[in-house]
């Protein structure tokens, strides 16, 4: 019952607020447009259930890609550019002001949207709900002999501290985890830019090297016919 806010919720459903987090630079792939998607895809089915969306958007490229449809919903932008190295004080910032647009009565429930680094080669999507924050399920009790142990101060308060910590806790891994994406998304796509370039290069030298070769060819054929003339 002395659960913060942060954690049960202001008790409605109506207003969502979408903190979608993407890269600054492109040359990645897909990565940034899938985010994109996933985004996207959650926001037309709110619209379409009569819930009212609000969009911050941390990244240009994901800025960029929602704009296009989305441009009356975003409230706010999150530029990293000029950041060389995320640190936690960057999530905590975004953390603070996701915080204080819910103490205001701004929206009911928060989700978050990064992608999520499996390896260099995939990169998932994710959709995490952060306010009201959800407990992990329960562990099964053991059996046996328990201690008793007493809280102080109280576990409302304990909550109270934590929670807010947690947010910019989980926003602090979703910048993590782009980063690593966007770096493995963006090695796999030179690596393939590489590869179509070296493709491309020997079909143009051999089909310079045939018509090369057909053009000697015919010249060598007007030589000798010109000579067998004469």
């Amino acid at each position: 019952d002395s659960a913060p806010r942060l954690m049960t919720g202001t008790g409605k459903d109506q207003v969502h607020l979408l903190v979608v987090c993407t890269a600054e630079r492109g040359l990645c792939g897909g990565f940034n447009s899938q985010i994109a998607r996933l985004a996207r895809d959650h926001t037309r089915k709110l619209l379409a259930s009569g819930k009212t969306v609000k969009i911050v958007c941390v990244g240009k490229k994901g800025f960029d890609i929602l704009r296009r449809e989305f441009a009356s919903l975003i409230i706010d932008r999150v530029d990293l550019r000029e950041v060389k190295k995320i640190g936690f004080a960057n999530a905590d910032q975004i953390g603070r002001k996701v915080i204080g647009l819910f103490e205001q009565g701004e929206f009911d429930v928060c989700t978050l949207f990064y992608s999520e680094f499996k390896s260099v080669i995939s990169q998932i999507p994710t959709a995490l709900q952060l306010i009201p924050a959800s407990a992990p399920a329960a562990v099964a009790e053991t059996t046996g002999a328990t201690a008793i142990y007493d809280y102080e101060p109280d576990a409302g308060a304990i909550l109270g501290d934590l929670i807010p910590r947690n947010i910019s806790v989980q926003i602090f891994r979703a910048l993590l985890e782009n980063v690593a994406g966007e770096m493995g998304a963006k090695m796999s796509a030179m690596d393939n830019a590489t590869r179509n370039a070296g493709e491309m290069i020997n079909k143009l030298t051999l089909n310079y090297n045939r018509q090369r070769q057909a053009q000697i060819t015919k010249e060598l054929i007007e030589i000798i016919s010109g000579a067998e003339a004469l």
